[in-house]
C-alpha cells in the first residue's frame, strides 16, 4: 500500500486543546467572541454556523458546525440538521460562485480515530476542489500553497451568504 503523508495535519490538530484537557472548544469560542471576522464566521444561523478552516486543504475550505456543542451526530435536533444542510448547499452555492471549482469534498470524520482533529464539536467539512489542485509540494517541502488571502476570500463569501443563504 503507498502512503500519503501530511505532516501539515499535526500543526492542525496539535493547535486546538481538547476539553480533555480542561479547554475550551475552540469552535465554542469562535462563536461566542463576538468577532466573525477574527473568527472567520462566514454565517450565522438559528442553530447552525459556518466558518472557514483556518488550516484549509483547499482555498474556500469551510466548516458547517451546529451552535450547540456536541460530537454526537445522533444527539442533533432536527431543526439543527435541517439548518445544517441548509447551510452546506449555501455554502456550496457560494463556493461555486466564489471560485468556480470543478468539484467538492463534503464529509464529516466523528471521532478521533475516524480522523477528526477536533472531535469533541462535530462538524461537516466541505472542500472545493479542482483538476490538479494536489501536487508536490506538501510532500516535498512541507508546504501547501493555498492561493487566497483568507481575510479577503472571507469577506467576499461573508457577502455571498448574505446574498444566498437560506437560514
Amino acid at each position: 500500500m503507498e502512503q500519503l503523508f501530511s505532516p501539515w495535519r499535526s500543526q492542525y490538530i496539535s493547535s486546538f486543546a481538547t476539553e480533555e484537557k480542561g479547554s475550551d472548544c475552540v469552535f465554542c469560542s469562535a462563536l461566542a467572541s463576538g468577532d466573525d471576522e477574527a473568527s472567520l464566521i462566514v454565517c450565522r444561523g438559528c442553530e447552525a454556523f459556518v466558518l472557514m478552516n483556518r488550516f484549509p486543504y483547499n482555498s474556500g475550505h469551510l466548516m458547517v458546525l451546529p451552535k450547540r456543542h456536541t460530537a454526537d451526530f445522533l444527539s442533533l435536533t432536527s431543526a439543527e440538521h435541517q439548518e445544517m444542510m441548509s447551510l452546506l448547499g449555501a455554502a456550496q452555492r457560494a463556493l461555486q460562485e466564489l471560485s468556480k471549482p470543478q468539484a467538492f469534498n463534503l464529509g464529516m470524520n466523528l471521532g478521533r480515530v475516524a480522523g477528526a482533529g477536533i472531535d469533541a464539536h462535530l462538524h461537516w467539512h466541505i472542500v472545493p476542489r479542482w483538476n490538479g489542485d494536489t501536487n508536490f509540494l506538501p510532500i516535498l517541502a512541507d508546504v501547501k500553497v493555498v492561493s487566497e488571502d483568507m481575510a479577503e476570500q472571507w469577506k467576499r463569501l461573508r457577502e455571498l451568504f448574505r446574498q444566498l443563504a437560506t437560514v
